[in-house]
């Protein structure tokens, strides 16, 4: 700050960036004034990108969640979820803004963020915060890649059947992945999250026309509601909440999200961008849940456009809208990963150039089209990184982080809210992990075990 005589000064209810570095004796620093980004994302262009990281494939999927649930538990226990999933990541971001203060930087990663909180922790915690930080970034590296090799698988799939059903012929599954890596590649080049909002938003748009072609269907000459049970079993109960929590999680974006903001401060609050992208997305999905189940009953597929009838060209219609909405948010989930990669190349290389950041790009999505084209029944694999990567990134590590935030500061209510909260990451690690395994054991014995009402937990 230029020294000014005291009788000049005039007081400001704006302190401008690099403007004020001394305030009434007390060191002052404001992280969002000292941000520079060369595309900053509008509040607007923030919630495309949050909706549609968290409106993935795992929607489809949440009539058979209310198959497990019933009817009227599932509305509540989405609701429950859906607070959980939230919560975790309103706490992780609050813990950053905190960060930013304590430390005087003005951005951070989900990895960086877990690494200065135990850094600045109790002192147990402080000779864990190199391990911390690595921990996170191979857990999140593995999910989303995972993730974008089973999206490959998604896309194609639905495209095979609609060629099945037109040609009269089927081609091997490998041939509609191989396609798509050209498409891919193009996506990926798309330079940052300021440039990629357009795409988000047309995915948002095709999801809109597919959900709502979906949504006519199951509207369409309705049941009786007698016919369904309000309540489900206890048995079934852990696989709707483990349907419900890989299809909502979308911790791996929130950090980059924030980031990216021209207005950080907007990502929080009560009717900030994080609660209020939630809040809806939480409709849509007991919406569809709902009434998928109260339409098809036991004959719910794992995922309702199985349900939807093939020939009717409106049912089309809304298998190529959903399949290129996934396209789409091939984008964002590959923006995650690419993050990591380049950070670590960046640390290693100090010579790396724009030109190495694209060699980068398309040597991952080659790699993720070839694991999809080599393993095109990846998805129970991936379901169980998914099921242990979400349980522990979603809710798990973000509690921890808040203990070695606030260490200082823990009160008896943050203790037991926040045990609980341990409590239901731990169900949700034990009961995915052990459901996709089921599933990698029916996919490969000779003789399938009995069915189960468990769908692929990484298509989320």
């Amino acid at each position: 700050m230029k020294e000014v005589p005291q009788n000049k000064r005039k007081p400001s209810k704006k302190l401008e960036k690099g403007e004020v570095a001394h305030l009434n004796g007390i060191d002052y620093f404001d992280p969002f004034l000292e941000r520079n980004l060369e595309h900053p994302t509008t509040n607007g262009e923030t919630l495309t990108h949050l909706l549609k990281a968290s409106l993935g494939t795992g929607i489809l999927a949440m009539p058979q969640a209310f198959q497990c649930s019933g009817l009227i538990t599932g509305i509540f226990a989405t609701v429950f979820v859906s607070f959980v999933c939230t919560f975790c990541s309103y706490s992780l971001v609050k813990c950053a803004h905190t960060l930013y203060r304590r430390t005087k930087v003005s951005s951070m990663g989900y990895a960086d963020v877990a690494e200065v909180a135990f850094a600045n922790g109790p002192e147990w915690s402080r000779k864990f915060s190199s391990f911390t930080r690595q921990s996170v970034l191979w857990l999140l590296f593995v999910t989303y890649f995972g993730t974008c090799s089973v999206y490959t698988v998604i896309i194609a799939s639905n495209f095979e059947q609609l060629f099945q059903h037109h040609m009269g012929f089927a081609l091997n599954l490998r041939y509609f992945i191989a396609m798509l890596l050209i498409p891919l590649i193009l996506l990926s080049y798309v330079p940052n999250l300021k440039y990629l909002a357009p795409v988000s938003m047309v995915a948002n748009l095709l999801m809109f026309v597919g959900l709502g072609i979906t949504f006519y269907y199951t509207l369409y000459d309705l049941p009786s509601i007698s016919e369904r049970p309000a309540v489900g079993t206890f048995a079934t109960f852990p696989t709707f909440f483990c349907l419900t929590v890989f299809a909502m999680e979308a911790i791996g974006v929130v950090m980059p999200l924030e980031n990216n903001m021209k207005t950080p401060r907007s990502f929080l609050g009560v009717f900030g961008v994080l609660n209020v992208g939630m809040g809806g997305v939480t409709i849509v999905y007991i919406l569809l849940g709902f009434l998928g189940y109260w339409k098809y009953g036991e004959a719910t597929e794992s995922s309702i456009t199985l349900n939807l009838p093939t020939e009717d060209i409106t049912a089309q219609v809304a298998k190529v809208c959903i399949s290129l909405a996934v396209f789409c948010t091939y984008g964002l989930q590959f923006f995650v990963c690419l993050e990591i990669a380049w950070t670590k190349i960046q640390e290693n290389f100090e010579k790396a150039t724009i030109y190495h950041n694209y060699v980068l790009r398309t040597v991952m999505v080659t790699l993720s089209v070839v694991i999809a084209v080599a393993v095109p029944t990846i998805g129970p694999f991936i379901g169980l990184i998914g099921a242990f990567c979400f349980s522990l990134l979603g809710i798990i590590v973000p509690v921890i982080i808040e203990f070695a935030t606030y260490w200082d500061k823990v009160t008896v209510w943050m203790t037991i809210r926040n045990a609980v909260l341990i409590a239901v990451g731990f169900l949700a690690l034990v009961f995915g992990t052990s459901n996709s395994v089921f599933q990698i054991i029916s996919a490969y014995s000779p003789v399938p075990p009995v069915a189960t009402n468990m769908t692929h937990s990484a298509a989320q």
